[in-house]
C-alpha cells in the first residue's frame, strides 16, 4: 500500500514582465521539454511538439508538430488559446515547470505551468507532457479574489469561453466530431458521429471529441479531446463544443458562469487535449488510447477485476446478512470471480432504494448512516473480510456521497471511505448517486476523490456509475478507476446481450475499454418477460457467450450467485482461463473488427500488442453462415497464426489479404472465440 515509485521533483520559474525572456528545462528524458525563449514556449516530447507566441503569456498556437512526418500542422493563431475576458488588462505573467516522478496514480510526466495575473484574477494553465504520447494536455484554472463583485457584474466572462483557438494548415480539412451519450439507464445510443467540411461560414459542432484530416492520402491529421462531461449535460453548455470558420477551429466552454463564481480557491475548469496522428482510422485511434492510457497509472494487481455486484437480480438489499454474503463468496470462487462488491444495504442508513419501506437516505447522509447495518451485519464487517481474504476475494463496497447543497460534507465523506479502507483494506467503491448541478458540487466532487486517491496511495479504486443523473461521462474525472456502465435488467426486459456488446463495441473506438465494467446476467431469469418468440432473448443465449462479450473490459456479474443454477458453475474453468491473460489482453490498443452488433451479424475485437502478437475476438451472432470473410487489422500478406484460447474456434495459419482480411470459421450460433495471434517473420 506505499507508493511504488517516488523521486525528487525540479522546479524552474521565471517572473516575466518584459519582452526578453528565457526559460529552459529538460527532463531525465532529453526528449521531454518545455522551452520559454524569447517569445516562443515549445512543449515537446518524441511524438509532438506545439509551439506558442508568449504574448506576455496569453498564448497564441504557433506550431504544432508531427514529429514522425516532420509536419507543422498549424497557422499562427490570430486570437489567444484560452481567454475568459476582454475588459481587465494582465499585469504579470509567470511560467514555472516541475518534472513529476511516477508514482501510483500517474506515470513520470513534466509540468508546465502559465500563471497570468489579472489582479482581481488569475488564469493559470497547466500542461501534462508524457514521453511516447502524442498529444498534450492542457488544464485551465481560474482564481477569483475573496473581494471582486464578478458574481455581480454582468458578462465578466466571456461567452463562451474559448479553451482553444487554432489555425490549421492542414488543406481542406474533414472535421469529424464525435458526442457522448451516458444516463445509459435512459441511452441506449451512446456515441454519435457528426462530419463536416471547413467553410467560410462557421460551423458548430458538439461533442467531447473532434478529429480533423486533410483530403490529401498519407496526410497526418489532429485530434482535440474536450475534457469535460457529456456535451447535454456540461455545465453553462453554449450549444457546442467545437468551432469552424474554414481553417480557424475553437474549442468552447469551460463549465462556468457568471452566477457560479467560486472565490478564493483556484477553480479546474475544463481542459483540452491536442494530439497528432498519421491521418488513418487506426492512427487515430491508437493516438487517442496513447493518451488516454497516459492519464492513470494502472497496475494488474489493483485495477484488472471481475467483479460480481448482487444488484442485477432486482432482490435489491432484502437477502444481505452475514450468512449471505458468505455463501456469495462461496459462489464467486466456483465461478472464479476475483472481486466482490457489496451494493446498496450494506449500511445503516438505508437508501431509498431499500427494499424495507424505512429507507429514506439519499441527498444527505450523517456518519453514522456508513457504519455496517446492525441487524444485518451484527459483527460488522471483519468476518466477511476474514472469509474473502482466505479466498484471494477483494471487497467492494457501494457509497453515495452526500450530495446535500453541492457536496458540503464532501470531507467527511472522505473520511468515511478512507476510513473503511484502513479499518478492513476495502479499496473498491461504487460511486453513485452523483449530480453536478452547479460548478461547486464539481468542485468539491473532485476534491473529494482526490482525497481518498492520494491518501491512500493510490490504493483506492472508484467505480464511477454512469447509469443516471448529470454525471462525469467518459473523459471527464477519468483518472480516479473505472466507469460503471449500465444497469441493465431481464426483470424489465432491456438487457439484451448485443445492445451491450454493441456499446462497448462503438465506445472502444474512442475510450480504451479496459475502463469500463461490463455486465453479463442470470440468464435463467424472467424468460417469460421476454417470451417464446424472441431470438435474441438471453434466455436463449450461451451463458460462457455472455461473459465473452466483456472480456475485452472488466467483466461485471451483475446477479446473486448463489442464484445460479448449478450448470451456471461450468463456466468457472473459462472465467479462471481468462482471469490469466486478462492483463496481457488489455496492454494492446483494442479496436472494433467486424460488424456492428446487431444480434445478427459477425464482430468483434482485436487488442494489438505490437507488430508481432495480440488477441482477436470474434462472435459469430445469430445467423447461417458457418464462416465469414472478416477484416482486421492485422498485416497483410505476413504469415499469421491464430491460436484459439477460449472458445469454439480452431488454429488458423493464414496470409490476410490486401484488405487484411481472414476467413474465421466457428461452429454455431451464439458462438465465440478469442484467438492469441503471432506474426511470423
Amino acid at each position: 500500500m506505499n507508493i511504488l515509485y517516488a523521486g525528487s521533483k525540479t522546479v524552474f520559474r521565471v517572473l516575466v514582465s518584459g519582452l526578453f525572456m528565457v526559460a529552459c528545462f529538460y527532463t531525465g528524458n532529453a526528449q521531454t521539454r518545455a522551452i520559454l525563449k524569447n517569445d516562443t514556449l515549445t512543449l515537446s516530447n518524441s511524438l509532438i511538439k506545439r509551439q506558442f507566441l508568449w504574448n506576455n503569456g496569453e498564448l497564441l498556437a504557433l506550431n504544432l508538430t508531427d514529429i514522425q512526418s516532420g509536419k507543422n500542422l498549424l497557422k499562427t493563431a490570430s486570437n489567444p488559446a484560452f481567454r475568459i475576458t476582454e475588459k481587465i488588462s494582465l499585469k504579470e505573467s509567470s511560467f514555472k515547470t516541475e518534472e513529476l516522478a511516477a508514482n501510483n496514480l500517474h506515470y513520470a510526466y513534466l509540468k508546465a505551468e502559465v500563471i497570468l495575473d489579472y489582479g482581481t484574477f488569475k488564469l493559470k494553465r497547466i500542461f501534462r507532457i508524457l514521453e511516447n504520447v502524442p498529444a498534450i494536455e492542457c488544464e485551465n484554472y481560474l482564481w477569483i479574489a475573496e473581494d471582486s463583485d464578478f458574481d455581480r457584474t454582468e458578462n465578466f466572462l466571456q461567452t463562451p469561453v474559448i479553451l482553444e483557438n487554432i489555425e490549421t494548415s492542414i488543406k481542406y480539412p474533414h472535421l469529424k466530431a464525435v458526442e457522448f451519450f451516458d444516463r445509459t439507464d435512459q441511452n441506449n445510443n451512446l456515441v454519435k458521429e457528426e462530419d463536416a467540411v471547413a467553410f467560410t461560414n462557421p460551423v458548430e459542432l458538439k461533442g467531447n471529441l473532434l478529429q480533423i484530416t486533410s483530403s490529401e492520402f498519407g496526410e497526418p491529421g489532429v485530434f482535440i479531446l474536450k475534457k469535460a462531461p457529456c456535451s447535454f449535460v456540461q455545465l453553462s453548455y453554449p450549444g457546442y463544443d467545437f468551432k469552424s470558420a474554414r481553417n480557424s477551429i475553437s474549442v468552447v466552454g469551460a463549465g462556468i458562469s457568471n452566477q457560479a463564481l467560486i472565490k478564493g480557491e483556484w477553480i479546474k475548469l475544463y481542459g483540452s487535449v491536442v494530439g497528432v496522428f498519421d491521418g488513418s482510422e487506426r492512427g487515430f485511434t491508437h493516438a487517442l488510447h496513447s493518451y488516454q492510457k497516459s492519464i492513470r497509472r494502472t497496475f494488474a494487481e489493483r485495477d484488472e477485476m471481475i467483479m460480481m455486484n448482487t444488484w442485477g437480480d432486482r432482490n435489491k438489499d432484502a437477502s444481505i446478512s452475514e450468512a449471505f454474503l458468505k455463501a456469495e463468496l462461496d459462489a464467486c470462487e466456483k465461478l472464479g470471480v476475483s472481486h466482490f462488491q457489496v451494493d446498496d444495504g450494506w449500511q445503516q442508513g438505508l437508501s431509498q432504494n431499500s427494499a424495507q419501506a424505512a429507507g429514506d437516505k439519499w441527498d444527505l447522509w450523517s456518519k453514522e448512516d456508513w457504519e455496517p447495518h446492525a441487524e444485518r451485519l451484527p459483527n460488522g464487517f471483519k468476518p466477511i473480510v476474514e472469509y474473502a481474504r482466505k479466498k484471494n476475494i477483494q471487497l467492494g463496497l457501494w457509497f453515495a456521497p452526500s450530495n446535500y447543497n453541492s457536496y458540503e460534507n464532501w470531507e467527511m465523506d472522505a473520511e468515511i471511505i478512507l476510513n473503511l479502507y484502513h479499518t478492513y483494506s476495502i479499496r473498491y467503491f461504487k460511486i453513485d448517486g452523483t449530480m453536478l448541478p452547479d460548478k461547486l458540487a464539481d468542485h468539491r466532487l473532485r476534491m473529494l476523490f482526490d482525497k481518498v486517491s492520494t491518501e491512500s496511495d493510490g490504493n483506492i479504486v472508484i467505480n464511477l456509475d454512469a447509469t443516471a443523473g448529470n454525471r462525469a461521462g467518459y473523459h471527464y474525472l477519468s483518472s480516479y478507476g473505472n466507469i460503471f456502465l449500465e444497469n441493465r435488467y431481464t426483470d424489465w426486459g432491456n438487457y439484451y446481450p448485443h445492445w451491450t456488446l454493441r456499446n462497448l463495441w462503438q465506445l472502444s473506438a474512442y475510450v480504451p475499454t479496459r475502463n469500463f465494467q461490463i455486465e453479463f446476467l442470470n440468464k435463467w431469469r424472467n424468460k417469460a418477460v421476454y417470451g417464446e418468440d424472441d431470438p435474441l432473448a438471453p434466455y436463449f443465449i450461451p451463458f460462457e457467450y455472455q461473459f465473452a462479450i466483456t472480456m475485452m473490459a472488466q467483466p461485471l456479474a451483475w446477479f446473486e450467485g448463489t442464484g445460479l443454477p448449478e450448470e451456471a458453475m461450468n463456466i468457472g474453468g473459462v472465467i479462471k482461463k481468462y482471469r490469466s491473460i486478462q492483463a496481457d489482453i488489455h496492454t494492446g490498443d483494442i479496436y472494433p473488427i467486424g460488424d456492428e452488433p446487431s444480434g445478427y451479424g459477425w464482430t468483434g475485437f482485436q487488442s494489438v500488442k505490437d507488430e508481432k502478437s495480440g488477441y482477436v475476438l470474434v462472435f459469430r451472432e445469430k445467423n447461417k453462415e458457418a464462416s465469414r470473410l472478416m477484416k482486421t487489422l492485422l498485416p497483410e500478406k505476413k504469415n499469421i497464426v491464430l491460436t484459439p484460447v477460449l472458445g469454439q474456434g480452431k488454429r488458423i495459419e493464414t496470409m490476410p489479404d490486401s484488405n487484411h482480411e481472414i476467413q474465421l470459421e466457428l461452429p454455431d450460433e451464439f458462438s465465440y472465440c478469442l484467438y492469441e495471434y503471432t506474426v511470423e517473420d
